[in-house]
């Protein structure tokens, strides 16, 4: 008798041991995908900003495409008009789409890359106008969206929420239906009670809208 209740308490050890591990591998095996915007009219800067705009030295596209952790992702995907654009994102080894139909608003490019990136368990949106975000930070919001998987996820600082912002694949379908120029924060402002935040340096979360916040970038 004592014996059969102590194999009982072993099997049961195994099958929690067992259960532990499945649920520590289905998060590392969780797909992540990226998706950078870069499709816009930059209407408020006046010409291409991504590619005519500089800080530091470079475009703001490059510093966009550099902040991506290749490594940390299942498949990265540039969605933009601009055929420049592309090509630099094709030298860094990203997939890439075209939105023949910028003047549909961000809505247009989030459809389009939540689509091709369907096959994902969630979604990464960055922006291609924050050049102080860093790689690192990005990789870092990552792993914490990993910990916390059924929730949105928003880079912010002092409870102001910025990109990038990470989206688990219940969302897809909302994300899918979005139409003219609004965004992702169209979704997050009906679910908010599943928003966590990621906190970061104020500066990471700037971006560049005109010239006049270039500048200001630049005299920091």
């Amino acid at each position: 008798m004592f014996f059969c209740l102590l194999c009982s308490f072993s099997f049961a050890i195994v099958e929690k041991t067992n259960a532990q591990k499945g649920m520590i591998a289905v998060r590392e095996e969780l797909r992540v995908g990226c998706l950078l915007m870069a499709a816009g009219n930059a209407e408020r800067f006046g010409e291409n900003k991504l590619l005519c705009a500089a800080w530091d030295g470079r475009s703001l596209i490059e510093h966009a495409l550099d902040a991506i952790p290749r490594e940390c992702f299942a498949r990265v995907l540039v969605v933009t008009q601009y055929p420049e654009i592309t090509a630099l994102a094709k030298e860094r080894g990203f997939e890439t789409l075209q939105n023949g139909h910028p003047e549909r608003g961000q809505s247009e490019t989030i459809r389009l890359g939540t689509a091709a990136l369907s096959d994902c368990d969630a979604l990464c949106f960055m922006v291609a106008d924050q050049p102080m975000l860093k790689r690192k930070t990005v990789a870092q919001e990552l792993e914490f969206f990993r910990a916390h998987s059924e929730n949105i996820v928003g880079l912010g600082h002092n409870g102001v929420r910025g990109n990038p912002c990470l989206f688990p694949a219940r969302f897809f379908s909302e994300l899918l239906s979005l139409e003219g120029d609004v965004g992702g924060s169209a979704v997050i402002k009906r679910h908010l009670d599943d928003l966590l935040l990621f906190e970061a340096l104020e500066t990471e979360l700037r971006d560049v809208d005109t010239k006049e916040a270039l500048e200001a970038l630049k005299k920091r």
